[in-house]
């Protein structure tokens, strides 16, 4: 059947009509205000309210529904008059106790009179027995509904029903491996992972090996390290709470398992499976061989990040090359790749350049390009620095016959695949560590502070590598960042821990894996002034809850600044639309309250900027290649901070 149709919803009928997403039951429904009727749909049967509308009440063809499609949204979700209410009903169940929550679509502008009109059609049509609580889906709702007694309507929010979530599946997938379960990080380091282990753990470490799978059994970020890596890898990841207590109650850790981490169920799965016969072959994985652009390690110089572009990754590395290239973007008149993500049909919406219109302040005559830029020009900014070349860490290594020495034993360990690496890993990076720079690098160094970087307090100093940010191969965490340096001293200490970090046990092993040799990795060091900022985090210019979400960013926010590269604390976590506009919060993380509404507006034009970059970088002409962004704002000023590609 289509649906239900002016009849009570019974826990029966939903059963039967509910599709399943993010680990909750729901059923679409529509309030026809014209009629007084209520429509509960079918899930299997109608994908959007609109078909079904059109369809099963107007008479009106799919065909001519999705070439009107704009026309109908604009009644459906942002008339004061309309004659349409739609939303989603979700069932969530905690132990013994069920729950439904209501909600609009993400950009739909009801009044809080409308709000509390639809939330009295459905609650007079569902299980009187099971308590309902509308759900705010977007900031400007939850302003609405502020205004509202809680007994008249009562309310839920999103970061409400996130953080008691008892299933997120952050990359869906399968894996067969053996399942190790680490209830603290001391268990973990006590014990050797191979590659086709499933590790759960409350937290995950960021520097985990390459795994068959992860299982976080408390909440946690998409954004993470730990989870950028797994979505790299194209492994299974999920946050299952209670993963402990299913695994003591199956017996199951230690055992063989297949894995499926899937959306549309309520939870993991794992089922018990024999020992696979072929344990002594690699993983299919390691047939995966990464390529790299050859790296030029002949002299270089110095430059300033704005003398670089996005074609010298191959001699100051991916993270300078990027910088340089955004250096280029705020200054120039001619990114014409800007406008690429919303010049591509989107289906079912032919043309987004009337939504970017709207999101710039501006109609849809004008001159789209010249607003994108005026938004970038005036609101974000990249920190001032100096990019070390390859040539630069070449000639250190080379001044040293011990470094020298202990890299050969390195290469010839990696070759034999001896059990020995680690040690030697740890040997030369202590040979770097205390080896002195050359006379001559140290004031190539000075020199090129003291001319572009005079009257800095304080320095962060970043790695920027050619084997980082590859398709196959992210890095992401395995170099390192130093934050908050003063000194010339410490500037060169610092230097030197990065150039330290390329030779690190786990960094090595890793690019071994992916068929990087030794041989063609080189470090460059990008060193920028530190600026201030009131709130900072990172955004992937994706939904990575929902891969086929072409609205939305998520944006993790952090109000301490320090938080941001510290990962101490768990983020704020926002989803903003980049085509009808507006946002929503999903969790807040260890925050007390939600960010101001100064703030919000921030991020939502934090959002746009990451679409214009994302086009700007694409390596394709379908624009669609999400970027990761590091960042830091005040309520004025968009600071990027770094910007690589992101993989899904």
């Amino acid at each position: 059947m289509a649906g239900l149709v002016g009849e009570q919803l019974t826990m029966s009928a939903f059963n039967q009509l509910s599709g399943s997403l993010g680990g909750y039951s729901f059923v679409k429904v529509v309030v026809d205000r014209q009629d007084g009727t209520i429509h509960f749909l079918n899930n299997a049967r109608h994908e959007f309210h609109a078909l079904y509308i059109g369809q099963e009440i107007l008479g009106i063809g799919e065909q001519e529904m999705r070439a009107r499609i704009d026309e109908f949204n604009q009644s459906f979700y942002h008339a004061p008059d309309r004659r349409f209410f739609l939303g989603i009903l979700s069932l969530h169940q905690r132990e013994d106790k069920r729950m439904f929550s209501l909600e609009t679509v993400e950009v739909d502008t009801m009044s809080a009179d409308m709000i509390e009109f639809f939330y009295a059609e459905v609650r007079r049509n569902v299980d009187a027995a099971v308590p309902l609580f509308f759900k705010p889906a977007n900031h400007l709702q939850e302003q609405e509904v502020a205004e509202l007694p809680v007994e008249r309507l009562p309310r839920i929010l999103a970061h409400e029903l996130f953080s008691t979530a008892e299933f997120v599946a952050l990359n869906p997938g399968t894996a067969k491996g053996r399942l190790r379960a680490f209830r603290t990080e001391k268990e973990y380091r006590e014990n050797t992972l191979e590659w086709f282990d499933i590790v759960v753990m409350h937290r995950v470490p960021d520097d985990i090996p390459r795994l068959a799978g992860i299982i976080n059994a408390s909440h946690t970020t998409p954004l993470s390290h730990t989870n950028v890596l797994a979505t790299g890898w194209s492994i299974p990841n999920a946050i299952q709470i209670g993963a402990f207590d299913l695994i003591d109650r199956e017996n199951l850790d230690g055992q063989w398992v297949e894995y499926e981490v899937s959306p549309k169920n309520a939870g993991v799965a794992l089922r018990l499976i024999d020992e696979p016969s072929d344990l002594g072959q690699r993983p299919a994985w390691y047939a995966q061989r990464v390529t790299l652009e050859e790296p030029e390690d002949t002299y270089n110089p110095i430059l300033n990040l704005s003398k670089i572009r996005y074609n010298d990754s191959h001699r100051y590395g991916t993270k300078a090359a990027n910088l340089g290239e955004l250096h280029h973007v705020l200054t120039t008149e001619t990114p014409r790749r800007l406008l690429g993500f919303f010049s591509v049909p989107r289906p079912p919406r032919d043309n987004l350049l009337p939504y970017l219109a709207k999101l710039l302040g501006r109609t849809e005559g004008d001159d789209l390009l010249a607003a994108a830029r005026q938004l970038l020009a005036e609101r974000v900014r990249v920190p001032r620095g100096i990019a070390l070349p390859f040539s630069m860490h070449q000639g250190f290594l080379e001044s040293s016959p011990k470094i020298q020495q202990a890299i050969g034993k390195l290469k010839m360990a990696l070759e034999l695949n001896a059990r020995e690496i680690e040690p030697l890993c740890v040997e030369l990076q202590r040979l770097i560590r205390k080896t002195r720079v050359p006379d001559h690098l140290l004031s190539e160094l000075d020199t090129a502070l003291v001319e572009n970087l005079a009257g800095v307090r304080t320095f962060v100093v970043r790695s920027s590598s050619n084997a980082e940010d590859l398709a196959g191969f992210s890095a992401a965490g395995i170099y390192e960042s130093y934050n908050h340096v003063t000194s010339a001293e410490k500037i060169v200490e610092s230097v030197k821990e990065v150039w330290a970090s390329l030779v690190s046990a786990r960094s090595v092993r890793l690019r071994q894996q992916a068929g990087i040799s030794l041989d063609d990795c080189f470090m460059g060091v990008v060193i920028q002034e530190q600026v201030n900022a009131d709130f900072g985090g990172v955004m992937v210019t994706t939904n990575p809850m929902n891969r086929n979400d072409f609205r939305n960013v998520y944006i993790n926010v952090s109000p301490n600044v320090t938080d941001v590269v510290e990962g101490s604390k768990q983020p704020m976590q926002y989803l903003y639309s980049t085509v009808e506009g507006g946002g929503r919060t999903v969790s807040l993380g260890d925050a007390k309250e939600d960010l101001s509404t100064r703030a919000h507006a921030q991020l939502q034009r934090l959002a746009i900027v990451g679409r214009l970059l994302q086009a700007h970088f694409s390596p394709d002409y379908t624009f669609d290649s999400p970027v990761d962004i590091e960042w830091l704002a005040t309520d004025e000023v968009l600071y990027v901070l770094q910007l690589r590609p992101y993989s899904i």
